[in-house]
This record gives C-alpha cells, sequence and structure tokens, in this order.
C-alpha cells in the first residue's frame, strides 16, 4: 500500500507543539483594524488552540 499523503493545506495552516497540541491562527485578524478595540488585536495576534473534536482528523492531516 502506497504511503499516506499530508494535506499540503492544512499543513500550512497549523502548526504542533512540542507536547503534540496543534495550534492554529485566530479568524478576523488581517484587515477593519478600526472597528476593533486594542484588546481584541492584542489577542488575535496569539496563536489558538484546535477544538479536542478537531483534533483527531487534523493529526491525520497533517501526519504526526
Amino acid at each position: 500500500m502506497p504511503k499516506m499523503k499530508s494535506n499540503r493545506a492544512a499543513k500550512k495552516r497549523f502548526r504542533v507543539t512540542g507536547k503534540g497540541k496543534v495550534l492554529r491562527e485566530h479568524a478576523y485578524a488581517s484587515h477593519k483594524f478600526t472597528s476593533k478595540s486594542q484588546d481584541r488585536k492584542r489577542k488575535l495576534r496569539k496563536a489558538g488552540q484546535v477544538s479536542s473534536a478537531d483534533m483527531p482528523k487534523l493529526k491525520r492531516m497533517i501526519q504526526i
């Protein structure tokens, strides 16, 4: 049986920490900053953690 290919789109959007958690970037962080508060913009800079429900599917996609 051939090797499984990783999903290249997922590989570019998610990264894995040393402990195996999957991190993602926040949505709504690319433009229209005048309507967003400074606090909200600061929170959008940090990476978020992927939901535990999506974890098995994502790990299969990025081949961990």
